[in-house]
């Protein structure tokens, strides 16, 4: 097990030791960006789109209210820069560095799930018709009555790649991520009814939401799209906390077996329902 250092630890004094430890996890989201890059590269499947499939994927062409740049910044940058502050005033290196690490796997992760799923779903955007006959005249295989499409080879290639929302599953993955690091630290399920501290936590999570409302309104995805990228980036933060839950589980399953092979004789009987032992507790 990694040995866990409390207190003030900066990332001088230990920032190289623990990125070394850790060196493992570091190299897996090294070939997850490679993964996912590849990923990005091919061209996705190109499914069926017929004449009178044309009624829901001719919405406007719009430009994203939310572009791509920016989506790293909300749900990589914008966190990153929360554990800073926490660092500077706790100098904490082991919570900075975990942070960050755990940020990483659970962006990566959905990044590298979703775009799996787009390129092998290859579902038309709502704003396919424009992105495939710019010019406004469409044109179909007579034989097969596919689109034959004649727009910009890159631009038609994003149009395949509406299933699941990017932009959604990225944000909700940071955001969530973020959200949940907040709430530990501001102990907002310490029973205490401080509703403003939970106020503050579910702000990230609303930033997210909004980005994937955007989404729909710029008729760059249907809504089942962003549905379906919100579980996907929530996905990761459930997965870790059932293993978390389990793993509390089993330590207190254990830590009860051996407080019970620790038990005085008084004690054993009491919980076998023995009064008069615990009253005499030199009988045997």
């Amino acid at each position: 097990m990694a040995d866990v250092w409390l207190g003030s630890h900066t990332l001088r004094s230990h920032g190289a030791k623990v990125a070394r430890i850790h060196l493992h996890d570091w190299l897996i989201l090294i070939l997850l960006v490679i993964i996912d890059g590849l990923l990005n590269l091919i061209e996705p499947f190109h499914r069926f789109v017929g004449q009178g499939m044309m009624t829901d994927l001719s919405y406007p062409f719009k430009p994203n209210t939310v572009p791509v740049w920016a989506v790293p910044i909300l749900a990589g940058v914008l966190p990153v820069a929360i554990f800073s502050v926490y660092y500077y005033y706790r100098k904490d290196v082991y919570d900075l560095h975990h942070a960050i690490l755990g940020l990483l796997f659970s962006l990566l992760a959905t990044g590298v799930i979703t775009d799996a799923i787009k390129d092998a779903v290859g579902r038309p955007r709502p704003n396919f018709f424009w992105r495939c006959f710019p010019d406004g005249k469409a044109a179909f295989d007579p034989v097969t009555y596919d689109v034959i499409c004649h727009g910009d080879a890159h631009i038609i290639k994003e149009g395949y790649k509406s299933f699941p929302s990017g932009h959604s599953s990225w944000s909700f993955a940071g955001l969530t991520f973020l959200a949940w690091y907040m709430s530990g630290k501001l102990r907002v399920f310490d029973r205490r009814g401080h509703v403003a501290k939970l106020c503050i936590v579910l702000i990230p999570v609303l930033i997210a939401i909004l980005v994937g409302i955007s989404r729909v309104d710029d008729y760059w995805h249907h809504w089942t799209d962003v549905f379906a990228g919100a579980l996907i980036g929530w996905a990761p933060h459930a997965f870790f906390e059932m293993l978390a839950e389990r793993t509390r589980v089993q330590s207190s399953g254990r830590t009860n077996s051996i407080r019970m092979g620790e038990m005085t004789d008084i004690e054993t009987a009491f919980m076998a329902g023995d009064p008069e032992r615990v009253c005499n507790p030199e009988q045997r």
